[in-house]
């Protein structure tokens, strides 16, 4: 038996009726007789006597229609899952980010995912890069953000969204009296270094040697957001992210794009042998609107 001959007799042995089954299928009577003979000549045998119009099953499709309703049963299942997957309902998204951009981009963007897959699930994590490579080659997260590319043959980086390392410099300090860019010899107020280990942190020491001017901290953090935090109580001035800038209090400190410039990427991690599903493709989307629209806070 066809797949289409099997709807046809679980319709009709439903309804009870060619007219019913039709209703049922959405196709016209004459259809249904035509696919139901058909389904009898290639099994060689009726499923339905005809008396006075009507139609009565034989034996044989009582013990058929015992089968074909358990297949019956898992078509049904596959045509919700179906349905499901081109909705993007039932989805379960896994994504990890460093901690800075957890707490900067991801919450904009999972308001409007939210709201657009209502019955979907998905769990956030943050780690270091390190460790969200680890994550994505082993499958235990679907995609990441961060700020570093690992040039990794089994990750594939993509970047969302492109701004520049910004200074933050408290109230009353020499640095939050000047506009415009800020240039590594003319900072003056105690620095609030990052790890050794951070890859943003080196290119910054980088620039500031090409001109002759180290930087030295007396204070170092391992996030930014502590060293953001620690600026806005007036404990010193750092040089962070431009998230992390965006999401700094304005009340309590002054932003100034570092000088010369420190590109910064935003970049989207995924295993490479890993396409994204739909509903993964739109949280893309929105972090990448919502990393965009953080940038343009920047602006003067």
């Amino acid at each position: 038996m066809r797949l289409r001959h099997i709807e046809v007799f679980h319709a009709i042995m439903q309804a009870g009726t060619i007219s019913g089954a039709a209703q049922l299928l959405h196709i016209s009577q004459p259809a249904v007789t035509k696919v139901l003979q058909h389904c009898e000549l290639q099994l060689g045998l009726p499923l339905f006597d005809r008396v006075r119009g009507k139609l009565y099953p034989t034996p044989e499709a009582h013990r058929l229609f015992v089968e074909i309703d358990k297949l019956n049963r898992d078509l049904v299942s596959i045509r919700r899952l179906a349905a499901s997957l081109r909705s993007g309902e039932s989805e379960r998204v896994r994504l990890v980010a460093t901690p800075t951009l957890g707490a900067a981009v991801i919450p904009a963007a999972m308001t409007r995912w939210c709201a657009a897959f209502p019955d979907s699930h998905c769990s956030l994590a943050t780690h270091h890069t390190r460790e969200i490579v680890s994550a994505l080659l082993l499958g235990e997260a679907d995609l990441a953000l961060s700020l570093q590319d690992p040039h990794h043959p089994g990750i594939k980086a993509e970047v969302l969204a492109s701004g520049a390392m910004m200074a933050l410099c408290p109230l009353g300090s020499p640095e939050a009296a000047g506009v415009g860019p800020l240039s590594v010899n003319d900072i003056q107020t105690e620095l609030i270094g990052l790890g050794a280990d951070d890859p943003l942190s080196d290119v910054v020491q980088s620039a500031a040697e090409a001109q002759g001017r180290p930087l030295h901290s007396r204070l170092t953090v391992q996030t930014y957001q502590l060293a953001r935090a620690l600026v806005e109580a007036g404990v010193g001035m750092t040089v962070v992210d431009p998230f992390t800038a965006a999401s700094a209090d304005r009340s309590r400190l002054s932003l100034r794009p570092l000088a010369p410039a420190v590109p910064v990427h935003l970049y989207l991690l995924s295993a490479a042998n890993a396409p994204l599903a739909q509903t993964s493709r739109r949280l893309v989307k929105y972090l990448g609107e919502a990393a965009r629209l953080s940038l343009e806070s920047l602006a003067p």
